[in-house]
Parts: structure tokens; C-alpha cells; sequence
């Protein structure tokens, strides 16, 4: 899926303003729109990035780095937060309405559970950008824009290069329960890859249960000829296991780390699906900034995809820099 017109010509804008930022005192650069008299305005609270995935994280560091960079460039305070249960989520989100926060980034990978506090903040006039899982409830629950990948659209990618590799029973395994988006990863895989798609439920703070079990399928069910993880410290545990196993079935993953990187140089891994999830926290503050500032909205109702694009031996030596730099 290629990037909207309106991202690129985005990113082409804060090429350029990004050398014009000043330093001192968090000043936003000449080029910086001016604040509308009619607009609402930073009352320097700040912004506050909530997510289901904590820090310490591969994938959610990325996100993180991407948001404090951003509030880095545009003088802004920009406090990450992240807590996979879903109640605790709704909590936070409460504590940054009490703030009086100037904008809340939230992912939805149980969007009904957070409804009710996304909700709240809408009604305060705080506004709202949904990214990573949940674009679907992103504009009913009064977000301004969702920013992410189509997980089925995503799915579908892996599941025709999969195929196109010569794989006709996967394995896909699902590191988190619940978790709408996974789900859709898996269904689109389905869709394309033209075989049998079978899941395995994990759980991703114990990895070495994770190779266990995925080590256990392959070695009980040896028509499964694929592997696809859905998160990249998942997608190392079933490297292990394939080995563990002797297997010949090939693997893929979404998202990237260091250690998926290397592992498609070494032809241990086909390919990663890369939701570019630095955009994830780098673009909403742009966006929560410029509707502070200038009323600006993005996406016109549709979400602002950052991918997929696919991390393989071709192009990883070239990501791998960008990954030890903390931004892919």
C-alpha cells in the first residue's frame, strides 16, 4: 500500500522545517503555521502517548522514540505510557483527561474496553489519535485520525508472498488474546495464501514456552510447511524452534527489530511486514500539534496508512542501520 499524497507531502514539509526548529525555550520554527485566534490552543500540558504496548518493548520503543522526537522538533512535552491490560489502559487515559493533557495518542487493540474513557476525553475537547489496532472504532469514538496499517490488507501481502514461497499449511501465531488486530493478520494471510491457515496461541512474555509449543506443532503436524509470527521477539522463538524441530518450513514476521533484521541477511527469515511504527509515534503529535495550532485536520476520515511495506535480504543491510538508530 503506498503512502497518501497528503503524508508525503507532509514529510517533504517537516524536511524542511525540522533545520529551521529553534532551540531554546521550545519556540516552533519560522515555517510553523501561526495559532488561529479561532483555534484551540496548547495550554502546555502537553501530549500523552497511551498504548497497549509498554517501553522496553522492540516494536513499542520505535513508537516512542518517534513521539518524543516529534515533541523534541515541535517544543513540546510528550509523555509514553504503555500497559497491555486494557482496564489499566482506561486508567491512564482517565489521568490524562484530569490533566487537562492537550492531545492523547492511543493504540485500540480492544477498542471496546477503552470506548467509554476515549469517550470522556472526546467530550472534554481533548483531541484524539488512534493508532496501531482499532481504525475501525477510530472515527465512531470521535478520534481526529487513525494513524497505522490495514492489518488485512497487511495480512494479505504475507499471505501472497507465502504463498509465492511454496507454502501451503502455516502456522500463525498469536502472541496476545484479544487482540483484534492480530486476528485480521491472520484472516488476511488466509484469504490470499490459498491453503490452510491453522493458529497457535502463545503467550509473548515466555518465549521459551513460545519455541516449546511451536516446536511441539512442527514436530506433530509435519504438513505445516510455514510459519508466520506477528511480532518480531516471537518471530526469533520460532527461528529457534523451526531449527529445534528440523523443519524445512519457512518463516515470515511482522515488524522489525535487530534481530529479525540479521535473521533475513542470514536467510533465516523470508521477510518482515514493516508498519514503519516510528510514523506511529512521530506523525500524531505532528497531527495533534497542527490542529492545536492551526485547526489542521489529516485523512479526511480515513486512517493514514505507514504500511506495509516488506523488510527482505534485498533491502535488510539498508534497514539495519535505520533499526540500530532506534527509528525502523
Amino acid at each position: 500500500m503506498r503512502r497518501t499524497p497528503i503524508v508525503l507531502a507532509l514529510l517533504g514539509a517537516l524536511a524542511v522545517t525540522g533545520c529551521s526548529s529553534s532551540g531554546a525555550g521550545g519556540q516552533p520554527s519560522a515555517a510553523a503555521p501561526p495559532a488561529s485566534s479561532a483555534a484551540p490552543q496548547a495550554g502546555g500540558a502537553g501530549f500523552s502517548v497511551i498504548t497497549h504496548g509498554a517501553a522496553g518493548d522492540s516494536f513499542w520503543d520505535v513508537v516512542k522514540n518517534g513521539a518524543e522526537a516529534a515533541g523534541k522538533q515541535y517544543g513540546v512535552k510528550v509523555t509514553y505510557q504503555g500497559d497491555g491490560d486494557p482496564a489499566k489502559q482506561s486508567q491512564l487515559i482517565d489521568q490524562a483527561v484530569s490533566e487537562k493533557v492537550d492531545g492523547i495518542v492511543v493504540s485500540m487493540a480492544n477498542p471496546d474496553a477503552l470506548k467509554e474513557a476515549i469517550g470522556k476525553a472526546v467530550a472534554a475537547k481533548i483531541p484524539v489519535v488512534t493508532i496501531n489496532s482499532g481504525a475501525e472504532s477510530s472515527k465512531e469514538f470521535g478520534a481526529i485520525t487513525h494513524v497505522g496499517q490495514s492489518e488485512d490488507v497487511a495480512g494479505r501481502g504475507a499471505g501472497e508472498q507465502l504463498k509465492a514461497a511454496g507454502v501451503t499449511k502455516l502456522l500463525c501465531v498469536i502472541h496476545e488474546a484479544g487482540n483484534v488486530g492480530l486476528d485480521q493478520r491472520c484472516k488476511g494471510a488466509e484469504q490470499t495464501l490459498g491453503g490452510t491457515v491453522e493458529r497457535l496461541q502463545v503467550d509473548v512474555s515466555n518465549l521459551a514456552d513460545v519455541t516449546s509449543k511451536v516446536t511441539a506443532k512442527l514436530q506433530s503436524d509435519q504438513q505445516v510447511n510455514g510459519v508466520l509470527s506477528l511480532n518480531p521477539a516471537i518471530a526469533i522463538a520460532a527461528r529457534d524452534a523451526i531449527k529445534d524441530a528440523g523443519s524445512q518450513a519457512k518463516l515470515a514476521t511482522f515488524d522489525l527489530s535487530a534481530d529479525v533484521v540479521t535473521a533475513i541477511n542470514d536467510g533465516e527469515i523470508l521477510f518482515a511486514v514493516d508498519q514503519q511504527q516510528y510514523l506511529q509515534g512521530y506523525l500524531p503529535i505532528t497531527f495533534l500539534r497542527l490542529y492545536n495550532t492551526n485547526l489542521n485536520t489529516v485523512g479526511g476520515g480515513l486512517a493514514v496508512n505507514t504500511g506495509p511495506g516488506f523488510v527482505t535480504k534485498d533491502n535488510a543491510s539498508q534497514v539495519a542501520k535505520l533499526a540500530e538508530a532506534g527509528t525502523r
